[in-house]
């Protein structure tokens, strides 16, 4: 490789299980922007592994690099993995870092934490080193007497690591070369870096030196250095914590104006509408409910900034009802928790793997691992689709109740069925205006089904892997999805191939959520990270790190400023959107969180998790008064108050059902989710 960057595109799923699609299927390229230093996975079906040597320097600059070379066919992982050529004698590595690790241990307090940070990713380096030049008893020893002064968040990436004993197991394995391929983040202050430069030169111990320059970017920052405390609560990352920058982009995390339109006065309209809520003729008396005056969110994205679809009559008339729901709201609080109603599915021995419940709480939707979809009414309104082609054509169009007699009463029923996929059905989501409902699965597409009809109408095929999660825009059009092959996809329903492709994670997208403004769409992932995206660009605009296991949830406030998150470690981490800052950090469940939700006026946020408890936290105290200063921003010192007893208000046990999914109703009331487990 000799000091360029060779950059080889991998697009094998045996490999790199990004491929937007094998090249040469025509996706839609270039989706995903251009590609940055730190590779990206790139355009259209190729990986980028940039693979440097020496010629990248990390004293915090980053050098450009310009002329990498694609080549588009098998992934040549030998040539990535050839940086790791003989550098020195491999009787000395366990001496190499034991001689690190006395210096780190006996430096003064304040530099310890920092430099302790190297460990890990020195540790897998050198292990990888050492069993790519064949030397497969040095490694074993290596490996057992360093792996246990290892954190403890990295247990699961040493079991496969421990897994890699020859060079030939190193060229299948992705994880492997997502860690040799990306570089690992460290934020250290200037005075500890200086320390570590300065102990490395005096002691020639090249070795780890080379390392350091190679495998490492260095995020140095003036000022004290960080606590144990402040640097724990931010690593745990595949590739380490974000740089600084990958913060810095403004984000409009503001909510766009509500459109203005009439609403019909007095409250004896609910007889003058029929059941399909067609208004009646409006009175001259009207009353702007609708036309909140609010001024323009400094915060907000321009109105134009992405193409929303217009308002039908039947949006205009559900929002008229939302008003009248929420004008009967509750104000929860500390002191008025909400009423909690949950739904057990029970004998699924289906295996439920997904819920979704409409904006307005009518309808519920199951996905389960026997790949069905299945629909309930949960009011007594039953479900009905509309009747034949023939029928149809009898029905006078002009008369007033067209809408209901369309209806085919025969079919009305609680449950409907839907058939189609081949696999489990890891997603649902249903459109905001309830006409259509999407469905994700292992099978590789997401599905749109009418709920008009109760058929799919598309089969979005873009994911040649396991879809892991999908969700329609809350303006409806939009939908986004994210899988096993690393990437999420923006899709629009009318598009049968995707508008974005947001690369970048390195492993699976677990799950995703839009901004309620929709500029902006949320990924959680198994490589431990949360990235937001801008919808207009598909640029990468947030990075957080400091999970310690795959996300599971996401949840935006309803002001759009802060974004909730929930994994596999059992901690909720709450971050600042327009900073780029965690913010807190609420501590009591003991298993993976799947659902989260904030209240309707975002006063309180609601978490639940497979320990089988619904827990409810004080959101208005978790984010007030935050540091959020520019030191702060700068260097990212996050000091997290230990208070999640202070903010959790309740804690609700079910009977061993695990919590799936979590829904405020538009009055407050919070609706649960999950399948009664026997065990």
């Amino acid at each position: 490789i000799g000091g360029n960057v060779a950059a080889v595109a991998t697009s094998s799923p045996g490999v790199a299980a990004v491929a937007a699609v094998p090249p040469g299927k025509g996706e839609a390229r270039g989706a995903a922007g251009s590609v940055p230093l730190g590779g990206n996975p790139g355009k259209g079906g190729a990986r980028l592994l940039l693979a440097a040597s020496g010629a990248l320097r990390c004293a915090g600059t980053q050098g450009s690099v310009s002329g990498a070379v694609v080549v588009e066919d098998q992934p040549d992982v030998s040539a990535v993995l050839s940086a790791y050529n003989q550098q020195g004698d491999p009787t000395l590595y366990e001496e190499y870092y034991s001689g690190l690790k006395h210096f780190i241990e006996c430096s003064l307090d304040c530099h310890r934490a920092e430099l302790s940070q190297l460990f890990y990713p020195l540790f897998v380096h050198m292990y990888l080193e050492l069993v790519y030049n064949q030397h497969e008893s040095e490694a074993k020893s290596f490996f057992e007497r360093f792996h246990g002064d290892q954190e403890c968040y990295y247990q699961d990436d040493l079991r496969v690591l421990s897994s890699l004993t020859k060079k030939e197991h190193m060229k299948g394995n992705e994880t492997m070369l997502d860690f040799r391929t990306s570089k690992f983040v460290l934020r250290i202050s200037r005075d500890s870096y200086q320390l570590l430069k300065r102990h490395l030169q005096e002691k020639q111990n090249n070795q780890i030196w080379n390392i350091v320059q190679e495998h490492l970017y260095i995020d140095i920052f003036d000022g004290m250095p960080r606590s144990k405390q402040q640097i724990d609560a931010m690593v745990g990352s595949l590739a380490g914590e974000a740089k600084r920058e990958a913060n810095k982009a403004k984000v409009f995390f503001g909510l766009l104006k509500e459109p203005e339109f009439d609403v019909p006065l007095d409250d004896e309209d609910e007889e003058g509408e029929n059941e399909e809520g067609k208004p009646k003729k409006k009175k001259p008396k009207k009353d702007n409910v609708g036309s909140k005056s609010k001024k323009q969110d400094p915060n907000a994205p321009p109105q134009n900034r992405i193409p929303l679809p217009e308002l039908k009559d039947s949006d205009k008339l559900d929002k008229v009802m939302n008003m009248k729901e929420a004008a009967r709201r509750v104000r929860l609080g500390p002191e008025c928790l909400p009423s909690i109603c949950f739904y057990t599915f029970l004998n699924a021995y289906q295996g439920l793997t997904a819920v979704d419940i409409t904006d307005d709480s009518s309808m519920i939707v199951g996905g389960f691992a026997d790949s069905t979809v299945r629909v309930w009414s949960v009011t007594p309104k039953k479900l009905r689709s509309v009747k034949t082609a023939a029928d149809l054509s009898l029905i006078d169009k002009e008369s007033d109740d067209v809408l209901e007699r369309i209806m085919d009463e025969k079919t009305a029923s609680e449950l409907k069925i839907l058939y189609g996929h081949s696999g489990p059905v890891y997603g649902t989501s249903f459109s905001p205006d309830r006409n259509y409902l999407l469905s994700c699965s292992e099978d590789g597409t997401v599905r749109l089904w009418s709920l008009q009809t109760f058929t799919c109408l598309v089969g979005y095929k873009g994911h040649n892997y396991p879809v892991w999660d999908t969700q329609f825009s809350p303006y409806g059009y939009y939908f986004v999805s994210g899988g096993h092959d690393r990437v999420a996809r923006l899709w629009a329903t009318d598009h049968y191939q995707p508008l974005r492709i947001f690369a970048g994670h390195l492993a699976d997208v677990t799950c995703t959520r839009f901004h309620p403004n929709s500029n902006y769409i949320a990924t959680g992932s198994a490589d431990r990270t949360i990235r937001l995206w801008d919808v207009l660009n598909g640029n990468c605009v947030r990075i957080f790190t400091g999970h310690k296991g795959p996300i599971h949830s996401l949840a935006f406030s309803p002001n759009g400023r802060f974004l909730a998150t929930g994994a596999t470690d059992g901690r909720v981490l709450l971050w600042d959107i327009g900073h780029g800052l965690m913010v807190g950090e609420l501590k009591g469940h003991t298993d993976t969180i799947y659902a989260l939700r904030f209240s309707r006026d975002g006063e309180i946020l609601a978490s639940g998790s497979m320990d089988n408890t619904v827990r409810l936290w004080d959101a208005v105290k978790a984010f007030e008064d935050l540091e959020t200063d520019d030191f702060t921003t700068a260097t990212g010192h996050i000091n997290l108050p230990e208070n999640s007893q202070d903010l959790l208000l309740g804690t609700y046990m079910t009977k061993s059902t695990p919590v799936v999914h979590l829904h405020f109703t538009r009055r407050n009331l919070l609706l649960a989710a999950g399948a009664y487990s026997s065990q």
